[in-house]
């Protein structure tokens, strides 16, 4: 009997350990979008001329709630699989995209800066796609679940371009 009530409070805790793990790498992933709440689009960014593909602002929150969810899901399985310890490497590029796509929204919205911030991104992309060939070696669908996200910034990439290009 005791042997079944130890397995049982180890599944229930290594349950509860991935949950809060999930958990918290989610809420990392959001995290990355608390520079739109100082820095939103405002008057200036409807000042600007516009390419003909430019999205309707209602757009970008559900495909960015969409994204982060996955984001964090994606790191969250590589992070299963052995932690800091074993894929140091992967979720550590994970952190550094994460920081890209914070420093994005108040250098393109904040400073008014498109070409800045069009640097920023293109190393965005560039740390995005090093991500998933990192999560490749771990999982699949972690890195699968990146992929969204890798196409999401390639079309903010030559909506940024086409902005600085248009407003120069």
């Amino acid at each position: 009997m005791d042997i079944a009530a130890d397995s049982h409070t180890q599944d229930t805790a290594g349950g509860a350990r991935a949950a809060l793990g999930l958990l918290g790498w989610v809420a990392l992933s959001y995290a990355a979008a608390l520079g739109g709440i100082f820095a939103g689009p405002g008057d200036w960014y409807d000042s600007l001329r516009k390419p003909a593909f430019n999205p309707p602002g209602w757009v970008f929150g559900p495909v960015w709630t969409l994204l982060y969810a996955m984001m964090g899901t994606s790191a969250w399985l590589v992070w299963r699989r052995g932690g800091f310890k074993h894929a140091g490497t992967a979720l550590g590029l994970f952190i550094l995209q994460l920081v890209l796509n914070a420093a994005w929204t108040p250098l393109f919205f904040g400073l008014k800066a498109p070409g800045v911030a069009l640097v920023v991104i293109i190393a965005l992309w560039l740390a995005i796609l090093a991500t998933a060939i990192a999560f490749m070696g771990r999982s699949r669908l972690a890195a699968l679940l990146l992929l969204p996200y890798l196409l999401w910034v390639s079309y903010a990439t030559l909506l940024n371009g086409s902005l600085w290009y248009l407003n120069s």
